[in-house]
């Protein structure tokens, strides 16, 4: 009786453990699709692509500050704006983004001009409008915030300018000030680890926030000379930081993947929320000897521009560069903005840069303003598990699924490899996509476009899901 019953225990036992340990199992590697046409127009980097409902593609060349609408071959093109007054859209500032809107309208936002362009099917602005709210400029034109998106309603999802708070003034030494005291010098405001996500209807105006998510903590000090006057900064960053990421689903459904264990947050917008379970990770422990090797190796490959190194920046500019802290990207930077690349890029001197003070995206060197010196936090501080992926890795497909390009946990031979999840939150699928490529954006029907570096070239590639 006693066995018979031990028995009965342990086929109840194995019944309930082998559903959880089918759900820890993570699908098999599979290559992606064949590629199926490259572009005949080389880029300085892509940061933003938009396939319309014929096939044609628009595409944002950020470092050469023009938009291009290619044929479904890619193989011709029409300007639909550039730096010149030769279309009479000209791209005004020094950035600019691509959004997906009504239809097969765009929307590019013009920071500098602080307008959004409607762009109709034919590649032709339709009407502008203002951006909704100033401050937050940059981040709608998807500068390393990740892709707005439009819900059902029409409402623009997209990351908030984070708010920077202010330090107490301290007193600068031999400044000199009201009643014979020193007056109060620049502190560096204290930038926040974290984001809002919100919402916002462009005829009404109104502003909902819809979730919070983690984002990388800089810590940035002014260097002073003996007169207090500042002369440079000194940063210190972390090249393996714990954040989270965010998409919006074709169905204006917000998602938001949380790095700490990795698991999936949905806002539908009705404004339920729904929270899945655990994605399955091979996550890898780092000891403190792996916590020295890898700061050691990240500050070994800056010294290997020597004084050619620019500062840290995310996306953008043109020129060679090394990537930091992430599986890899072409030079140039086509792998941020591409779609999870390294979460830190080095920029060689003389490229187009970006937006920042000295002309340069994300505070590069470039003729102007004070010179950033780049220090990377202690070894104890950094995370005792490898984060599952880094900054800009997320991107939505047409089917509502997330791609997530993870950071690997070993050496696998080819390109990087991205985590396909549902929209219940369960991995579905594993990719690997060519080398020396990122995913830029999905179209319909299983179609993904690639950005693959050439030399000093970008090119656009469009494969087959499968």
């Amino acid at each position: 009786m006693i066995n018979t019953r031990l028995h009965a225990v342990s086929i109840l036992l194995l019944g309930a453990l082998a559903p959880m340990a089918g759900a820890q199992q993570r699908p098999p590697i599979r290559q992606l699709g064949a590629i199926t046409a490259t572009s005949a127009e080389g880029f300085g980097n892509i940061v933003g692509v938009r396939q319309l409902s014929d096939g044609r593609i628009l595409v944002n060349d950020l470092p050469r500050r023009r938009v291009l609408l290619l044929d479904p071959a890619l193989k011709t093109y029409t300007v639909v704006a550039d730096s010149t007054a030769a279309t009479g859209n000209a791209y005004s500032g020094r950035v600019g983004g691509l959004l997906a809107y009504k239809g097969d309208s765009s929307i590019f936002v013009d920071p500098q001009s602080l307008s959004m362009l409607v762009i109709d099917d034919k590649g032709k602005v339709a009407r502008v409008m203002s951006i909704p709210r100033s401050e937050d400029a940059m981040t709608l034109a998807g500068l390393a915030a990740g892709v707005p998106g439009f819900d059902k309603s029409g409402r623009l999802v997209y990351r908030a300018s984070p708010n920077f708070g202010f330090r107490r003034a301290v007193q600068a030494p031999g400044s000199g000030g009201a009643g014979g005291g020193p007056a109060p010098g620049f502190q560096m405001p204290d930038i926040p680890d974290s984001a809002a996500i919100v919402r916002i209807d462009l005829t009404t105006r109104h502003l909902d926030t819809l979730a919070w998510i983690k984002t990388q903590k800089i810590k940035m000090e002014p260097t002073r000379d003996a007169d207090g006057r500042i002369t440079g900064m000194m940063s210190q960053i972390n090249p393996l930081p714990v954040i989270d990421e965010w998409a919006v689903l074709p169905d204006g459904t917000l998602a938001l993947v949380r790095g700490k264990d990795y698991h999936v947050d949905f806002i539908a917008p009705d404004g339920s929320k729904t929270s899945a379970l655990k994605v399955p990770f091979e996550w890898q422990r780092l000891t403190d000897e792996d916590k020295v090797a890898f700061i050691d190796s990240v500050k070994a490959a800056r010294l290997r521009l020597g004084a050619n190194a620019g500062n840290p920046v995310i996306a953008g500019g043109g020129g060679a560069a090394i990537a930091l802290g992430g599986p890899g990207a072409a030079a140039g930077g086509a792998g941020a903005a591409g779609g999870g690349g390294p979460q830190i890029v080095f920029r060689m001197e003389g490229g187009p840069g970006g937006a920042g003070p000295g002309g340069g995206a994300g505070g590069q060197r470039g003729g102007g303003g004070p010179n950033v010196q780049l220090n990377f936090i202690p070894p104890n501080e950094l995370p005792d598990y490898k984060p599952p992926f880094f900054a800009g890795a997320v991107r939505a497909d047409t089917e509502g699924n997330l791609w997530i390009r993870t950071i690997p946990t070993k050496a696998i031979p080819g390109g990087p490899i991205y985590d396909v999840i549902n929209r219940q939150g369960q991995l579905i699928d594993r990719v690997q996509i060519p080398l020396d490529r990122n995913i830029l954006a999905f179209g319909p029907g299983g179609t993904v476009f690639l950005a693959h570096r050439d030399g000093t070239n970008v090119y656009v590639e469009k494969a087959s899901v499968r």
